[in-house]
């Protein structure tokens, strides 16, 4: 088995969306094959627009990071979910 982790940015829906709120249901969507790595770090994009950035572990048998990256497109606040990047541990 080996793990990869996932850098994934999300983009709230809009410049007014709580980011605290966005914060706690990403934290509560992230299914039980993933782990969160580390905090949720906000991102300023433009105009008072700020990305969240999350790293996740998942281990890469459990259908690798699909799973995750359909929960946090779930997420109603969120506008735009991307993997910025991935890693194998």
């Amino acid at each position: 088995m080996s793990g990869v982790a996932a850098t994934i940015k999300i983009m709230p829906a809009d410049a007014e969306t709580d980011l605290n709120v966005l914060k706690d249901k990403i934290k509560a969507a992230i299914p039980a094959s993933g782990k969160l790595n580390g905090e949720i770090e906000e991102k300023p994009i433009a105009f008072g627009l700020k990305a969240l950035i999350v790293t996740i572990i998942v281990e890469d048998d459990e259908g690798g990071i699909d799973p995750v990256e359909e929960a946090l497109n779930a997420i109603d606040e969120a506008e735009s979910v991307s993997v910025i990047n991935l890693d194998r541990l």
